[in-house]
């Protein structure tokens, strides 16, 4: 079966990165290179400075890429080998291994309803090793940082933030990234504001942590020079920088538009009950959501998938369908129930810049019929 008003909607379109502001874009690469302004130039203080006013903190340093800045938070926040960390199962599995890199000992554990890390399953798996806990602020939604902040001060824990999805997002008016001690955010392409490949910023929770990450994004050298300490090489790339600043004048205006999408979605696909929404963008007070992605949970999610891709709509199954505590070549052992049963049913319909009102009318058309909704 197909829908008579077939179109095609990719679930995200690359080349349009770069094409939706080729001319700009092209000027600010002669103008840097013919600065030669390649490492550490002013491109990157600015956008960091810039970065570090929307979130509320000074303490902000681009990186090569979110990975890095989530293991160098680890670090500056003294976790090390004999600790445990935990973290949501539901998440990339370079969460897990900055916690791994550091020497330390991720331990998953599962999500709640809204696909984000469940504080009671937390508490359930604190132990005499655990150090610290790292909620994922997922698809673009901060997790309860009041009932983790909770868990952290009783048991003296750090909280470290994944905010690779969430630049932006926000919990009773504070900034994902800005609740503990370090923080990572990612610029990869797809992301809500990305790059040309990879990049990242970490955000430090105070001046010691940030003395720390300056430190080892850049050799061991402190911000007067010297080389203090062993470091590793995780700068952004100077022109990166340049790209992102010149994008991030408009993010306001981005973010706002997402949410129209994620709105027009809850309006359209609002009464299908074999499908679980994500919260709607004006369903909760204390979370503003940025829609990083649309990701949903649907009854026989492999035959709509297909269905989906039949009639020309792109969609992804985040993680490749595979959940951390599920990577058993890796070593994890949890069971992980409310996790597994997700990971049967999650999708990722199209949500992003290049997507317009239409395309979501049409993909929401096109899940009605599979369950038999009228348009």
């Amino acid at each position: 079966m197909t829908v008579q008003t077939a179109r095609a909607v990719a679930f995200f379109n690359y080349p349009d990165v770069f094409t939706s502001r080729e001319n700009e874009f092209v000027e600010i690469f002669r103008e840097v290179g013919r600065r030669g302004a390649f490492i550490l130039q002013r491109d990157l203080v600015e956008f960091e400075q810039c970065l570090g006013s929307y979130l509320g903190t000074p303490h902000v340093l681009g990186v090569a890429n979110a990975t890095d800045g989530l293991h160098m938070a680890v670090r500056a926040a003294g976790i090390g080998p004999g600790d445990e960390v935990i973290l949501s199962s539901h998440t990339m599995i370079a969460t897990a291994a900055a916690v791994h890199f550091a020497g330390a000992t991720p331990v998953p554990v599962d999500c709640g309803a809204d696909h984000l890390i469940d504080p009671a399953a937390v508490e359930a798996a604190i132990t005499p090793r655990t150090r610290a806990i790292m909620p994922t602020h997922l698809n673009g939604r901060t997790c309860n940082m009041d009932a983790l902040g909770a868990l952290a001060g009783k048991h003296g824990l750090a909280i470290v933030e994944d905010a690779a999805q969430a630049l932006g997002s926000k919990f009773k008016g504070r900034a994902a990234g800005t609740f503990g001690a370090g923080a990572a955010i990612s610029f990869y392409p797809a992301k809500v504001l990305g790059c040309f490949g990879d990049g990242g910023a970490v955000i430090a929770g105070d001046k010691e942590i940030y003395n720390r990450l300056y430190q080892l994004r850049d050799h061991g050298r402190s911000v007067e020079g010297a080389i203090e300490s062993w470091g590793l090489n995780s700068r952004l790339d100077n022109l990166q920088a340049a790209f992102l600043l010149t994008q991030f004048k408009d993010y306001g205006d981005v973010v706002e538009r997402r949410r129209a999408l994620a709105r027009l979605y809850a309006e359209r696909l609002g009464d299908v009950s074999e499908l679980v929404l994500p919260p709607g963008p004006d369903s909760d007070a204390d979370h503003f959501d940025i829609y990083q992605n649309y990701e949903i949970e649907a009854e026989w999610r492999g035959v709509l998938k297909q269905f989906l891709k039949d009639n020309g709509v792109g969609t992804l199954i985040q993680w490749g369908g595979q959940a951390v505590h599920q990577m058993k070549a890796l070593g994890f052992t949890q069971k992980l129930e409310k996790t597994d049963r997700l990971f049967e049913r999650m999708l990722m319909l199209p949500l992003n810049m290049t997507v317009t009102d239409e395309d979501v009318e049409y993909v929401c058309e096109v899940v009605r019929a599979f369950y038999g909704y009228k348009a």
